[in-house]
């Protein structure tokens, strides 16, 4: 095929939603990683909790959001994406503004009703709300928005897009750091967002189902949920693919404290060396996807997860910026080798009515890394970091952990033949 036809073909193998869904997305993740990136030194720092309490804090506001994208699949089937996303975005401008505020004079009377740590963590509940919606809404929009042939150049798109948000987030946030406090960047993130509630009222309409199929009734939205639920071999593999983002997080756990801690690196800088995940999946996200397109899906994922797993022996033999950096790059290659192909290896799991559920699923070793990983960075950044004055034992133990979860996959590839599942699911169908 010539590069006049391809490009034609790509040209008009997208429709408006797909457009305006992964715009939007790109503010989300702008919000989404603005806020991320500055939490744990906020919570630490401004808000005095222990290293303990801050990483079990932050892996819980990123668990919460990921893990409650189940529910969000199966709601966005249910409103369609358009109320789904408006509704989304509403939700998560009210949530980030609360999230600047918690210091605020006007919430003291709530501050001394309830102990602080009790407050933070119900705030930190609320962004998931909305992005449990978001996430399955802007994949599915993504599936049902594009013709076949250019899939899995849409899945590059929208994580790439995802990645522009993901490094304008942090800079943002260094950038505000260093000249107003701290809150004022959860305000911003509130606006990003509302401003994108607004843009899916005015430009988004709703993309047509398989077939025009009406949207499906609450029985067979609980039967899509039960479905899923009920096949071991997608929910052991996402159980198992849950270590990888247990790795893949502390970034935004593990890595704000240690550089503040033990390299002594001020907080605006800290969010901006946190683009660097980003940056990488911007510049070469669809070089890989190119290079790695002939690479069986599950093959792609088990090796993306054992480079992202030895990304933090970087950091680990030469405590230094540059080090944290080239940990991040390399953290990055191993995200882009497998990420694309994750994402389109679940939609081709899934039937076309229940694209929004198992996408929904599909989210869910996300959350389940970020509260693990954020119990588990808490637990090694005080034994090995505070108690015994090793910090570097803190990204050994990743390092192991991560090579233990590749072993895992490679096994699971050879007891359950993942590649044979989406004829056990069509099976199942039409059983």
């Amino acid at each position: 095929m010539g590069v006049t036809q391809r490009w034609e073909e790509i040209r008009t193998g997208f429709t408006r939603p797909f457009w305006v869904a992964n715009i939007s997305e790109l503010f989300e993740r702008l919000s989404y990683y603005a806020a991320f990136s500055s939490l744990a030194n906020y919570l630490h720092n401004r808000l005095a909790f222990t290293t303990k309490e801050t990483a079990g804090l932050t892996g819980w506001f990123g668990g919460t959001v990921w893990f409650l994208a189940i529910l969000g699949g199966t709601i966005a089937d249910r409103l369609g994406f358009r109320r789904a996303l408006s509704l989304a975005y509403l939700i998560l401008a009210i949530a980030y503004f609360l999230l600047g505020s918690i210091a605020a004079p006007w919430l003291a009377p709530i501050r001394n009703a309830i102990p602080l740590w009790w407050l933070v963590l119900i705030i930190l509940m609320l962004p998931a709300l909305g992005i449990a919606m978001v996430k399955p809404s802007v994949v599915g929009t993504t599936a049902r928005a594009s013709t076949e042939n250019v899939r899995s150049i849409g899945y590059s798109i929208y994580y790439t897009l995802v990645n522009v948000g993901g490094a304008a987030g942090p800079y943002l946030a260094g950038t505000i750091n260093e000249r107003v406090s701290t809150e004022n960047v959860f305000r911003m993130a509130a606006l990003s967002v509302l401003l994108m509630f607004f843009a899916v009222l005015l430009f988004f309409r709703e993309p047509r189902r398989s077939q025009d199929a009406p949207p499906p009734s609450v029985a067979e939205t609980a039967r899509n949920f039960w479905t899923v639920v009920t096949n071991p071999r997608f929910i052991i593999f996402l159980l198992i693919f849950s270590g990888f983002w247990v790795v893949y997080w502390q970034q935004y756990i593990a890595l704000p404290l240690y550089l503040h801690g033990y390299v002594g690196v001020p907080e605006p800088k800290i969010d901006k060396i946190l683009i660097t995940d980003a940056v990488t999946v911007i510049c070469l996200q669809i070089a890989v996807s190119y290079a790695t397109k002939r690479v069986p899906p599950f093959v792609a994922i088990t090796i993306g997860t054992l480079i992202s797993s030895l990304a933090w022996i970087i950091i680990a033999s030469h405590p230094a910026v540059w080090t944290a950096i080239l940990s991040l790059i390399v953290l990055a290659l191993g995200e882009i080798t497998l990420s694309p192909r994750y994402y389109e290896y679940v939609s081709r799991l899934a039937p076309p009515e229940q694209q929004g559920t198992y996408m929904g699923f599909a989210f869910v070793p996300i959350g389940i890394g970020s509260w693990v990983g954020g119990w588990l960075a808490g637990r090694v950044m005080h034994h090995f970091a505070e108690v015994q004055h090793r910090p570097a034992l803190v990204w050994w133990s990743f390092v192991g952990f991560g090579i233990g979860i590749t072993l895992l996959l490679w096994i699971y590839d050879l007891v359950v033949k993942p590649g044979k599942q989406q004829k056990i699911l069509a099976a199942d169908e039409r059983v």
